[in-house]
């Protein structure tokens, strides 16, 4: 029987946990940053960029920099529960350190 995976993310602006938050990147400055957000933390950020997308002028898609790494991060919930248990600190929203993805890639 097929099971379905529902993958719980924590919202890294409310902090709240949600199933449909995914993770966006953007860029300011020459800095590129990437947020998870659920869908209303999402529209927020939207309306309150709004005005200067509007006024700014596109250059392009910007370039993903990072190497892809063998576990998704839709998988975040099950690392931070793996962690915990494997004696790893780690915070219960934001981004997991790579080191703790690196030794969840290893065990599994």
């Amino acid at each position: 029987m097929a099971q379905k995976v529902v993958t719980i993310c924590t919202d890294d602006l409310t902090g709240e946990e949600s199933s449909e938050a995914t993770t966006h990147t953007f860029s300011l400055d020459g800095v590129q940053y990437e947020i998870d957000l659920a869908p209303d933390s999402y529209d927020q950020l939207l309306e309150a960029m709004a005005p200067f997308t509007k006024a700014g002028r596109k250059t392009g898609r910007a370039r993903k920099s990072h190497k892809a790494t063998a576990v998704s991060r839709d998988d975040s919930a099950a690392i931070r529960a793996w962690a915990k248990e494997a004696g790893f600190e780690v915070s219960n929203r934001g981004r997991v350190p790579a080191a703790v993805r690196e030794a969840y890639a290893k065990a599994h």
